[in-house]
């Protein structure tokens, strides 16, 4: 789940986001680095400071705490403040070696013979002493040594508040630098690779926009240089030129297989035609013979008369699959009278019977068009009166179903081959050749929105094709 909300993000924004990440890591390792060189040279001042002060009063007070004079440790307590005035030493304890208070800085806190316990507890000794931490004082505590014998300590409270203050000054001014430095490689970041990306953005905008087909990007647009990004925009166009081409040819080839379809025909046609010719000729020479027998003439009319409306039949039928401009025309069942009238002499010239059954009416027909569905029926007629044997059944039945229509097509013939089998069943490219319009018939029915089911059983091969109502395609 993470990872696809991440995915969601830019890439700029995802390459900025992981610069801004990474400035701040460095940033917080360098503020610490920073924060612990101004602690140490805190810390060595301070204990240089409170050194150079405890070793003065060690030495001064020494034999004072020895014979416990009271009144000069308090005299030299206050030498030493005086001259330490500015110092940082804020208050000073001397202790017994029975931790009893012999003197301070500052009586009234730290009375006379009181416990130094309190003062000396929360005490550093001097090695240990640092300004680390927000306390604006620091107490450090010594031992009084005289001829190498304890005899007391000395405790001492400093002040460290300006330490404190400027650590926390320092720390701030690192903040908002490592802010800055970072909001700017953040912005730094976008900007560069939004521009590097930029031809990349132009390449999926001219996919979007493009939609089933997609366009050139003009040469102006495309980097001049020879970059990665460079050749992918000018592949893409290549691409594009390649897919323009495959589709005129995609075009053509329908075109072809249409009028393959009808030259298969037309043999079949022409002696549909011609054998009612002969008949005509041959009636007009009886009108003419017998022109004074008013009911030879007669029946002569009559077999005239049917013979020039089969020939318009024909004439239409053929006329109406070769036309152009079929494409907006509704279905109807006399679209299938004229796939009927158009078959027969190709069955009858094979001596095929043909088991022709239209069940749907002109409700079910109306939402569909009518050249793609003509296209499909013709070439699945043609390919199986090809793979059935002389003499052998052909059908055809059109049945209503929920949401469309069913058209089914058997023959008794050998089935169809696996490479027919890929051009009618799916979109794998496929060598030139095999069956009449299979790779057309499988491309109108998926602009239809239809699809294809192949059985064979019992010796015979069954193509049902269903086809949704155009609401639903």
């Amino acid at each position: 789940m993470k990872d696809r909300t991440i995915s969601r993000i830019p890439i700029t924004l995802r390459v900025a986001l992981a610069m801004g990440a990474l400035m701040i890591v460095l940033g917080m390792v360098a503020s610490q680095q920073v924060l612990r060189s101004l602690s140490r040279l805190h810390d060595d001042r301070l204990r240089e400071i409170a050194r150079l002060h405890v070793e003065g009063l060690s030495v001064a007070l020494g034999p004072f705490v020895l014979h416990k004079d009271v009144w000069e440790i308090y005299d030299t307590l206050d030498r030493a403040r005086v001259a330490s005035d500015g110092q940082r030493m804020l208050f000073t304890v001397v202790a017994d070696d029975r931790n009893r208070v012999l003197a301070a800085t500052d009586p009234l806190r730290a009375p006379v013979d009181s416990d130094a316990t309190p003062f000396s507890k929360d005490a550093s000794e001097l090695s240990a002493l640092t300004a680390s931490g927000n306390a604006p004082q620091a107490r450090v505590r010594a031992p009084l040594l005289v001829a190498g014998r304890t005899v007391g300590q000395i405790v001492t409270e400093i002040d460290v508040g300006d330490l404190v203050a400027e650590r926390q000054r320092v720390s701030f001014y690192l903040l908002l630098a490592n802010a800055g430095a970072t909001a700017l490689l953040a912005f730094a970041g976008y900007f560069l690779v939004a521009r590097m990306l930029k031809p990349v953005t132009l390449l999926a905008q001219h996919m979007d926009d493009a939609g089933g087909a997609p366009s050139r990007i003009p040469e102006s647009e495309i980097p001049r240089s020879d970059t990665e990004l460079a050749r992918l925009l000018r592949t893409f166009n290549t691409m594009t030129g390649a897919i323009d081409a495959r589709a005129e040819a995609e075009k053509r080839l329908a075109e072809r297989e249409r009028f393959v379809s009808l030259g298969r025909l037309s043999s079949s046609l022409a002696h549909e035609i011609n054998n009612p010719l002969g008949g005509l000729l041959n009636t007009v020479d009886t009108i003419r013979t017998y022109a004074d027998r008013p009911e030879v003439v007669q029946k002569s009319v009559e077999l005239l008369e049917r013979g020039l409306v089969h020939l318009k039949d024909v004439s239409r039928a053929i006329l109406d699959e070769n036309r152009l401009d079929r494409a907006g025309l509704p279905l109807r069942r006399t679209d299938f009278d004229d796939l009927k009238l158009l078959f027969e002499p190709e069955a009858a010239r094979r001596r095929q019977s043909l088991d022709w059954q239209v069940q749907a009416d002109a409700a079910d027909l109306v939402s569909l068009p009518s050249a793609p569905v003509r296209q499909i029926v013709l070439n699945l007629l043609l390919n199986a009166s090809a793979a059935a044997p002389e003499g052998g059944r052909i059908g055809l039945s059109v049945d209503p179903r929920d949401g469309g229509i069913e058209l089914t097509i058997t023959d008794d013939g050998r089935g169809l081959s696996a490479q027919d089998l890929d051009r009618l069943m799916s979109s794998v490219p496929v060598a030139p050749g095999g069956g009449v319009g299979l790779r057309l018939v499988h491309d109108l029915v998926a602009g239809l929105g239809g699809r294809i089911r192949h059985a064979r059983d019992a010796g015979r091969t069954s193509l049902v094709v269903f086809l949704p109502k155009g609401e639903e395609a």
